[in-house]
């Protein structure tokens, strides 16, 4: 592992400046350099004018699509409203709330809904359980049962006693479930969103909150802490980036301060040293698991990373500021 040297966070909120966004990215060619950077104008050169850009809410987080045309960028933004209407735990017509609220064990899955749950599958199988899916009921029961933009301190609201480790399946379109076990496909989602915008030729890059899809040889991305210093700036290319924090989506319940981010391990929230984690991997649903599961793992998760053959590179940035990578970390030039 090799540290980078970084300015110390003493005194500074995460929850403060680091309400933006985790990474900015780039498309660089010989003759221009297009940058984005949340809602500040995009400059573009001459190779790159003939390429269009949209950005749009959809999934809770606002999408940045670049595409070669408007039609591509009109069928990026359907499909992505397509597959939140699907599978948003927020929405109560969507099929993961019929899901959820079905009684019985199985439940047979639209098409859609049964490649999200394969890719859910998936997560979980390379992450060796740390993402899973079926964490849904306890990340309400920690008082997140609501869009994050509503959520608020809980101090009336006692932490769960106790919350039995979920236990589901997938096979063809049947998902069993064990009693009590919800669905939540929020991150697997997105990154498999991410991935189909660009593998069926609808766009050049998606991100979407945190997760990065390209297939522009040049494109780099600079990874941006929690306090909005910039962290380090990566070669990304063709393949994809994810960024996972417990920075932001933080609320108190009762006298603790909790999170989003549910450790199958213990079924509590996310607690250690570290907190953000990005990994680049082939697609953004390995990305996005990645990240999680580094995160999720503190102290360990570098270590982790680095034994993995379908992670290429992974950074972490700790409580103090100090930031960590693994050997495989290619830096831009």
């Amino acid at each position: 592992l090799h540290p980078r040297p970084a300015t110390p966070a003493q005194g500074r909120n995460p929850n403060g400046r680091g309400r933006r966004l985790l990474w900015w990215w780039w498309l660089v060619s010989r003759t221009c350099r297009t940058r984005t950077c949340g809602t500040r104008a995009v400059r573009t050169g001459p190779e790159f004018r003939i390429m269009k850009r949209n950005l749009f809410r959809a999934m809770g987080t606002t999408i940045d699509v670049t595409a070669r045309n408007a039609g591509a960028l009109v069928e990026t933004r359907d499909l992505f409203e397509a597959v939140e209407a699907t599978c948003s735990r927020f929405l109560p017509d969507s099929e993961l709330s019929s899901i959820n609220n079905a009684p019985g064990a199985e439940v047979r899955l639209s098409p859609t809904m049964a490649r999200v749950m394969h890719a859910a599958d998936t997560a979980r199988t390379i992450t060796h359980g740390f993402v899973d899916a079926g964490v849904g009921a306890t990340v309400r029961e920690w008082g997140y049962d609501v869009t994050f933009e509503a959520v608020d301190a809980r101090i009336d609201r006692a932490a769960p006693d106790h919350t039995p480790n979920p236990e589901w399946s997938v096979k063809g379109a049947m998902l069993t479930r064990s009693p009590g076990t919800q669905i939540d496909l929020g991150g697997v989602a997105k990154g498999w969103t991410c991935d189909l915008a660009v593998d069926q030729g609808s766009a050049a890059i998606v991100s979407a909150g945190g997760d990065v899809r390209s297939v522009v040889p040049d494109a780099r991305v600079e990874i941006v802490d929690p306090w909005g210093d910039t962290a380090t700036t990566l070669l990304l290319g063709v393949g994809a980036l994810a960024t996972s924090s417990v920075s932001r989506r933080r609320w108190r319940l009762q006298d603790r301060e909790v999170n989003h981010l549910i450790d199958p391990r213990t079924m509590e929230p996310c607690s250690g040293p570290v907190l953000q984690a990005s990994a680049l991997a082939a697609t953004a649903l390995e990305a996005e698991a990645a990240a999680k599961a580094i995160l999720l793992q503190g102290a360990d998760g570098l270590a982790w990373a680095d034994r993995q053959p379908w992670i290429r590179a992974s950074l972490v940035v700790w409580h103090d500021g100090s930031v960590f990578a693994t050997t495989g970390l290619e830096m831009a030039a």
